[in-house]
């Protein structure tokens, strides 16, 4: 789930490792087509779950050295890297956990009681299989990780009012800049 095709899975395969030296984990890589070029674009943040630009920056950094010494993409592209964002992708089983609470919509590689897509609150992790209390049904359904092709959670009021308690508990803990 963090990439899609073959050549994606490769991307991970070489970039991973630069991630985790300098402290940051890709949620999800994708190369895209584009009218003009490609676009690399790589979601990352820390193991906590933060990015800032400055991260952004030197990540971006450290992965063109390794995609300029390699060459692993054919013709022209665009590196892009940046946060997963607030109504960020779903795409490793820890995400499930941290996100348990909040509405998420799945996607899965095949039917599951007659649908492949389902919308509702994250019910957490049990062993690999993701629980989902569905909108509109009375149970929790339980998910096998392995069939999610897609997840991501849902911009409520809920998620908007959890990024800012975030932010805020950021900023608190933050050294303050005095000027003089």
């Amino acid at each position: 789930m963090r990439g899609k095709t073959a050549e994606d899975l490769g991307l991970l395969e070489l970039l991973d490792p630069v991630a985790e030296a300098a402290g940051y984990e890709i949620v999800r890589l994708r190369l895209m087509a584009g009218k003009e070029q490609r676009r690399l674009q790589v979601m990352a943040e820390t193991p906590e779950g933060e990015m800032n630009v400055e991260g952004c920056t030197r990540l971006s950094r450290a992965f063109s050295e390794v995609l300029d010494a390699a060459d692993p993409i054919s013709g022209e592209y665009v590196l892009e890297v940046s946060s997963p964002g607030i109504d960020r992708p779903l795409t490793r089983i820890k995400d499930f956990e941290a996100y348990e609470g909040l509405e998420a919509r799945l996607e899965l590689d095949r039917l599951a009681e007659g649908r492949k897509r389902f919308k509702g609150l994250l019910a957490g992790v049990e062993g690999t299989d993701v629980a989902i209390d569905l909108e509109g049904e009375d149970h929790t359904a339980l998910i096998p990780f392995a069939w999610i092709v897609e997840a991501k959670l849902m911009l409520t009021d809920d998620l908007m009012k959890r990024g800012a308690a975030q932010r805020a508990q950021r900023l608190q803990s933050e050294p303050q800049q005095t000027s003089e």
